[in-house]
């Protein structure tokens, strides 16, 4: 049996968000002279701008893309931009994992649209992105799928004459992947992914086609407070300047504010794509020489680099049937949570039974390096198991 490893992570923190802090993190490092105070009041929205503006500088985002802050974390950016825009057209919703199918419930069970087709394919796989009609269509998509570590390679697929929208979640491949603005129309993500910030607040992005589909275009059905964003058929600019809809945790706000800070020492957009890819390649090249675990991700060129998703490969364990293999994934997720050496790296709970594991550019890679013998240890300590029980 594998002996029980000396070295451990300096962290233990591989959650698949909320992300582990930045290194050097502490609650010191952060300006709260705007706690306590009006976020509508002039140092509030002042605050609520530079972190506007500092996401549009690490991002790269083009200068005629609105970015506004708004409520209820990435799951909201979307939903505003569903409830909309959506009807206008007819929608191609492309799912691959469970944010995708969620997309896809609210369109085709909450909107009701008539005009949506719905195209999906396995956990680990990506449908054929060349049979999506991005010209005539909206196209809904994620993406990189965190619970099933599945990324769309590129945005070659996507027509650049296109007459309908793009939309995208790219809640955990911001700033760790590469963004083609020139094709995307929407794209939402939260703090708490790759910048591992707080959750609660989203950030949504606009393109010019995106603002006029607003501003042209007025859905069938009634739109909540939360959700409106034009006014008389005009944007509300205010939201995309730091005058958010509703009232945000301006210490979120800081702690976001001091990521992207960071972000900005270490490189940028291109320190923190390396840092995430070597982070990636530790796992990466683990699970190559390692017999009992594989990628989930099917083809290694759509592979994520964030949310990395195992599954058991070992054929005495899959011999033994299903529930065995959830029974040592779980086991080998406890055990490591029970040492204080990896915490929350269990698979999503509606994602084939495995280990996700998060290497976003917060994560040390040497964290990384030190955590694949403990996750050998702990298979071997579960395998036993089986056996023993058998």
């Amino acid at each position: 049996m594998t002996d029980m490893p000396a070295a451990r992570p300096r962290a233990p923190f591989f959650s698949s968000g909320p992300c582990a802090k930045r290194p050097g993190w502490s609650l010191e490092n952060l300006t709260t002279d705007s706690l306590g105070r009006s976020h509508r009041a002039k140092l509030g929205k002042a605050r609520l701008k530079l972190a506007i503006d500092l996401t549009r500088a690490v991002l790269n985002v083009p200068a005629d893309y609105r970015i506004g802050i708004v409520p209820a974390s990435d799951t909201g950016a979307v939903e505003m931009a569903l409830w909309s825009m959506l009807g206008a057209r007819p929608v191609e919703m492309l799912a691959w994992e469970s944010f995708g199918e969620g997309w896809v419930t609210d369109v085709v069970k909450q909107l009701k649209l008539d005009n949506a087709r719905i195209t999906t394919a396995p956990y680990g796989e990506l449908p054929d992105l060349a049979k999506v009609d991005t010209k005539t269509r909206d196209v809904v998509f994620t993406w990189n799928g965190t619970t099933s570590g599945v990324r769309v390679p590129n945005a070659d697929w996507i027509a650049a004459d296109r007459e309908g929208l793009t939309i995208c979640d790219a809640t955990s491949a911001a700033f760790a992947q590469n963004l083609d603005f020139a094709k995307l129309d929407v794209v939402t993500f939260s703090w708490q992914k790759v910048l591992g910030g707080e959750a609660a607040h989203g950030m949504l992005i606009l393109s010019p086609r995106a603002v006029e589909r607003l501003e042209t275009y007025k859905p069938a059905w009634p739109l909540p407070k939360i959700f409106r964003m034009t006014k008389g058929g005009k944007l509300i600019e205010g939201i995309f300047e730091g005058e958010t809809i509703n009232t945000p945790s301006m210490l979120c706000v800081e702690d976001y504010i001091d990521a992207l800070e960071w972000a900005k020492s270490i490189g940028g957009l291109n320190g923190l794509q390396a840092k995430a890819d070597a982070n990636a390649k530790v796992i990466l090249d683990w699970v190559a020489k390692t017999p009992w675990i594989a990628n989930l991700a099917k083809d290694p060129a759509n592979a994520s680099n964030t949310s990395v998703c195992l599954v058991v490969s070992d054929p005495d364990v899959i011999a033994k049937g299903s529930d065995a293999v959830a029974q040592v994934a779980k086991g080998i997720t406890a055990a490591l949570d029970k040492e204080g050496v990896a915490l929350d790296i269990g698979a999503y709970r509606d994602a084939p039974p495995g280990l996700r594991i998060w290497c976003g550019a917060t994560v040390e890679t040497s964290d990384l390096q030190a955590l694949t013998p403990w996750l050998d240890w702990a298979f071997a300590q579960e395998k036993a198991k089986l056996a023993k029980a058998a």
